[in-house]
């Protein structure tokens, strides 16, 4: 679409603040409407996400008339029932802001392409690329929505990132009202919309804890009983909650316990110790 821009005149930091914006928002504007050309902008940086091989091993459907969101928001309906109802402990999120939508983003992956992956030629070697050439394809899939969702960002316009359309029925569901085959899966659905209010920036660990330096850095692990305290008592805030540092809650102390430090601090596990298994 255009010519390329060289390196040294791309902007980091409007880069970083475009990803910085980028935010799960579930409270569109109702009534709103967009052009095609806009919708087009944003399908034009997923279509520069990275792809194993290059298989490009995605299509996107974009469903912007108001009866088909409004029939894609039925099938949603229905996988939020079946999260209350099977999925464990999970803060579930009830769909209904889809109707607010001013189009649904259905990221569809097709398996067919990781026989363009590293396949096996021996039995166990067969087990092993079949299993990374899984995390290959998701992977593909990842960068697209990701790519989709900076787009979107970009624009103006806000959006989340529903992973329930590659549940078995989901997509089967959404299959059948869209059109693609069965055997490919709606691995990403991107409801995209004007937010009703500015959302604030969300948790994010402190960069000292992500990055390691030349070799894995065990003080950087964090260790199971941290991971099972965020489970049972930080992750709804820390998905919902509009701070970048949970040491801006009020209830932190409350919420973090003794893991406080580890979820804020540069080091969550100062001693080291790694599990041996």
């Amino acid at each position: 679409m255009s010519e390329s821009i060289p390196a040294t005149d791309l902007d980091y930091d409007a880069m970083l603040e475009v990803m910085r914006r980028r935010r799960s928002v579930r409270k569109f504007e109702k009534g709103r409407r967009v052009p095609r050309d806009l919708l087009l902008k944003i399908a034009e940086a997923g279509r520069w996400a990275p792809t194993g091989a290059n298989t490009q091993c995605w299509d996107l459907v974009v469903v912007e008339d108001p009866e088909r969101i409004a029939a894609v928001l039925e099938v949603f309906l229905r996988q939020a029932r079946r999260l209350v109802d099977h999925a464990k402990g999970f803060p579930a999120v009830m769909k209904t802001y889809l109707e607010d939508a001013v189009a649904i983003l259905v990221v569809i992956g097709d398996p067919r392409w990781k026989a363009c992956f590293p396949q096996g030629t021996s039995p166990e070697m067969v087990a092993e690329y079949d299993a990374n050439n899984e995390r290959i394809y998701l992977a593909s899939l990842g960068a697209a929505v990701q790519n989709l969702q900076l787009g979107v960002t970009a624009v103006g316009l806000t959006s989340a990132w529903l992973s329930g359309g590659g549940e078995t029925q989901t997509n089967a569901d959404l299959a059948d009202l869209l059109g693609y085959p069965p055997f490919m899966e709606a691995i990403g659905t991107i409801p995209v919309g004007y937010p009703r209010q500015d959302a604030g920036l969300r948790y994010r660990r402190p960069l000292e804890q992500i990055v390691h330096w030349n070799r894995y850095d065990p003080t950087n692990f964090r260790p199971q009983a941290m991971i099972d305290h965020y489970i049972e008592h930080v992750r709804p805030f820390a998905m919902y909650r509009d701070q970048e540092s949970p040491l801006d809650w009020d209830d932190a102390d409350e919420k973090l316990g003794t893991w406080k430090e580890a979820f804020t601090g540069p080091k969550p596990n100062p001693s080291g110790e790694l599990p041996e298994d």
